[in-house]
């Protein structure tokens, strides 16, 4: 068994606590360098260290960028100082922590959740901005030296390919964060118990509202489905297009919308579960890189998938391996239109995609975080 091992995330989440508990599978000591621990279900290892940073803090462009550029100064100061001879786990939070690797002469790995400085293309940094130029060079001197290059997709795999070899670059999903999501009966749902629309057709959009999630289109798929009175669209999150989707909705009078705020953590599978279709929706820029996380979760209710992405996309991908929904373009109202048309009358369909979404989500659980371990 090795000695000791360090794993840098500045927020760590379900996903990263259970990587952590698995590492321990693996080594003596399992260090875990944070600003926060936000756990959902299992907790972490009391065995694990935590070696506390400044949390992220996303509030705007400023904080986020100061807490990414202390955090790693700090993190530097820790590995120097504390932890010399420890291998270490750089995740891509803060996105600067694993270019310390050029000082710090640790063996190392890296696990990409988001490929720099690709995602600054997201705020108009292009290719030719020197930042860009600098951080790419030191991206093809230092994923070649890493011990091991985790990812989450083909996509994001290949955008690494860049970098590094494919063949050095290994792909482990992401998976659900909760075991008590599961499929449940309409009539024993208690987060329906009450509603208005509990009785309606529900196509369920649960998650971040904010710039960068394409939601609008929902709202067109209702203004065209205004007539059919029992489909209803819920929206259950919070963001910055929030306001404007409520507003859209209030000026074209669809009252076969509503809007939930986020859901307590007992009453999230019973939210999820209600729908009839879950909707995710990604963006040109980031639909080849990976799956939303909250997709998982659609998959462990037995949710079929209504995805609006481009045709070759993680999302259309999944899909079509499982079988378990449709993907469209933005483009491709009317025919998303008819899809929700023919799920509603179509049970034997709703029974089958419903089934494969449950199949689905055997692919994707908290075991996956063992396949860290292989390498």
């Amino acid at each position: 068994m090795n000695k000791r091992l360090v794993i840098i995330n500045q927020s760590t989440g379900f996903l990263m606590i259970d990587v952590a508990n698995a590492y321990l599978k693996k080594y003596n000591e399992v260090v875990l360098i944070t600003g926060r621990v936000s756990k959902l279900e299992r907790e972490l290892d009391s065995n694990i260290e935590i070696d506390k940073i400044i949390p992220y803090n996303k509030k705007n462009a400023y904080t986020r960028l100061f807490t990414w550029i202390w955090g790693t100064i700090q993190i530097f100061f820790k590995l120097f100082i504390k932890y010399r001879k420890a291998e270490v786990l750089y995740v891509t939070n803060p996105p600067l922590s694993y270019l310390l690797s050029c000082l710090i002469k640790n063996p190392f790995s890296i696990l990409v959740y988001d490929t720099y400085p690709d995602a600054l293309k997201n705020i108009g940094i292009s290719e030719r901005n020197i930042i860009y130029k600098i951080w790419s060079s030191l991206n093809k001197k230092i994923f070649p030296k890493a011990k091991n290059i985790f990812t989450l997709s083909e996509g994001m795999a290949q955008n690494l390919s860049q970098y590094a070899s494919k063949e050095k670059i290994t792909i482990i999903p992401n998976w659900s964060g909760s075991e008590k999501i599961k499929p449940i009966l309409r009539e024993e749902n208690v987060f329906l118990q009450n509603k208005p629309f509990k009785d309606d057709f529900i196509i369920l959009y649960s998650g971040n509202l904010g710039y960068t999630h394409s939601v609008e289109i929902i709202m067109e798929l209702a203004k065209k489905l205004r007539n059919e009175k029992d489909i209803h669209f819920l929206f259950i999150g919070e963001g910055k297009k929030k306001k404007d989707l409520i507003k859209t909705a209030d000026n074209y009078d669809l009252t076969n919308c509503s809007f939930l705020t986020w859901q307590e953590a007992d009453i999230m599978p019973y939210s999820l579960a209600s729908a009839h279709l879950g909707v995710v929706t990604l963006n040109e820029e980031t639909a080849h890189l990976s799956v939303p996380s909250k997709t998982y979760n659609l998959l462990a209710a037995g949710v079929p998938l209504l995805s609006i992405s481009p045709h070759k996309s993680e999302m259309s991908n999944l899909i079509q391996h499982y079988q378990n929904g449709r993907n469209f373009t933005n483009l491709q109202i009317d025919e998303i239109c008819e899809f929700i048309l023919l799920c509603r009358d179509n049970s034997d369909l709703m029974k089958k995609m419903s089934d494969q979404s449950l199949l689905a989500s055997k692919d994707f659980t908290y075991e996956n975080a063992l396949l860290y371990l292989k390498n």
